[in-house]
């Protein structure tokens, strides 16, 4: 390209990091992303795969957290062990059906996903 741009093979786009600003790369068919320039065109996904694949999450911050603050709180002070010691507590409410998942991410994730459940 005369622009200075650089091309990138059949299927792959050139995309810049939201958070990090650095430049990844996505293979349009499959979704997947990685940092390393392609070298080859991308293949359309397996069709005997799932094409989408939903997850869920709830992320509890700490003070050393790359963005120590949250929609929730706008200055954490939790320490990491703090942190973990609140993730076990929900990873035990939720094997004993205490609580969902999406119970706990809705009202306690620091993740703006906490809205949709985690």
């Amino acid at each position: 390209m005369s622009d200075g741009q650089e091309t990138v093979p059949e299927g792959w786009e050139k995309r810049t990091s939201r958070s990090t600003g650095m430049t990844y790369y996505l293979n349009v068919y499959t979704k997947e992303s990685q940092w390393d320039p392609p070298t080859a065109p991308a293949e359309p996904a397996n069709t005997n795969e799932p094409h989408e694949v939903q997850c869920a999450h709830l992320l509890v911050k700490h003070n050393k957290s790359r963005r120590p603050s949250s929609w929730r709180e706008e200055n954490i002070t939790r320490s990491k062990e703090e942190a973990l010691e609140i993730l076990e507590s929900y990873r035990k409410k939720i094997q004993s059906n205490e609580a969902t998942l999406q119970e706990l991410a809705q009202r306690y994730s620091d993740c703006s996903s906490a809205k949709r459940g985690g």
